[in-house]
C-alpha cells in the first residue's frame, strides 16, 4: 500500500527559485539584446537549474518496518560499520545523487528526532567512502515509533556547497516528509540496527520516499531509554 505525498513546494523546489528566476531572466535578456544563438547556452543553463531543482510528489510505502530512501540516486554502500553519530554498530546504506538526480531529502521513517548535528568540513566527492566522515554534513538520529534508532546523514559533495535541513530536536517525523535539501551534487548515508534486512544492493538506483532500502524488525534492537541518554 502507499499514500501521495503532498508537498507544500511542488513540482519545482523553493530552494531553487532565486537560481531558476536569474537564469531564466539572463537566458530572455540576452536573447532580447542580442539573438538567439548568443543566448542558446544561457536558455540551456536554466533548462539544466530546472530540472535540478524539481520536486516531484511521491508515492510513500505503509509497511510496517520500511526504510525508505531519503533521497533519489544509486546505492553506492551496502555494510556493517559504525554509527558514530549514536555510538553503536549498524547497517550502513549510502545513496549518491548525482546533478540530474532529484535533490530534496524526505524522512526515511516515522519517529522522533532525538539528535541533530552539523558538521562543517570538506568538499570532496561524494562517491569516495572517505566523504562520510570528512565532507560538510548534516547528522539526524531518529527513534522510531516502536524505539529504534535511525540515522540520516545529509553529505554535501564535490561541488555542494550547501546542506539544508528544516528540523531538529524533537520534531516529529513522518516517513516521505520533506526535511531538506542539498545544492548541486551530494550523498545520503542511513544507518540501520544491524539486524535490519537491507532490500537494495550496490548499484541499484533508486527514489526517495517510494523505494523501500531495507525492513526493520519487528522488535526493537536496541533500548529507547539507554540511546536516548546517550544522544
Amino acid at each position: 500500500m502507499a499514500g501521495n505525498a503532498q508537498y507544500p513546494h511542488p513540482i519545482l523546489a523553493k530552494e531553487g527559485w532565486p537560481f531558476i528566476g536569474i537564469a531564466v531572466f539572463l537566458a530572455f535578456l540576452i536573447h532580447y539584446l542580442g539573438s538567439f544563438a548568443w543566448a542558446l547556452p544561457f536558455y540551456i543553463i536554466a533548462v539544466f537549474i530546472i530540472q535540478f531543482f524539481r520536486d516531484p510528489a511521491r508515492d510513500i510505502p505503509t509497511q510496517v518496518g520500511a526504510v525508505l530512501s531519503p533521497a533519489d540516486g544509486r546505492v553506492i554502500v551496502v555494510e556493517k560499520t559504525h554509527d558514530v553519530y549514536a555510538d553503536r554498530e549498524a547497517l550502513k546504506i549510502s545513496v549518491f545523487m548525482n546533478v540530474f538526480n532529484v535533490h530534496s531529502n524526505r524522512m526515511p521513517v516515522d519517529g522522533e528526532v532525538v539528535k541533530a548535528h552539523y558538521f562543517p568540513g570538506q568538499f570532496i566527492n561524494a562517491d569516495l567512502e572517505k566523504a562520510s566522515l570528512q565532507n560538510e554534513r548534516n547528522a539526524l538520529v531518529i527513534r522510531t515509533t516502536d524505539g529504534q534508532i535511525v540515522t540520516s546523514v545529509q553529505v554535501a559533495g564535490l561541488i555542494a556547497r550547501r546542506i539544508l535541513c528544516y528540523v531538529g530536536v524533537g520534531h516529529l517525523a513522518k516517513r516521505g516528509e520533506r526535511y531538506g535539501f542539498i545544492r548541486f551534487g551530494s550523498r545520503v548515508d542511513i544507518y540501520l540496527p544491524t539486524d535490519a534486512v537491507p532490500c537494495v544492493t550496490i548499484g541499484d538506483r533508486v527514489s526517495a520516499s517510494s523505494t523501500i532500502l531495507a525492513k526493520l524488525t519487528t522488535a526493537a534492537s536496541v533500548d529507547a531509554g539507554t540511546v536516548g541518554n546517550q544522544v
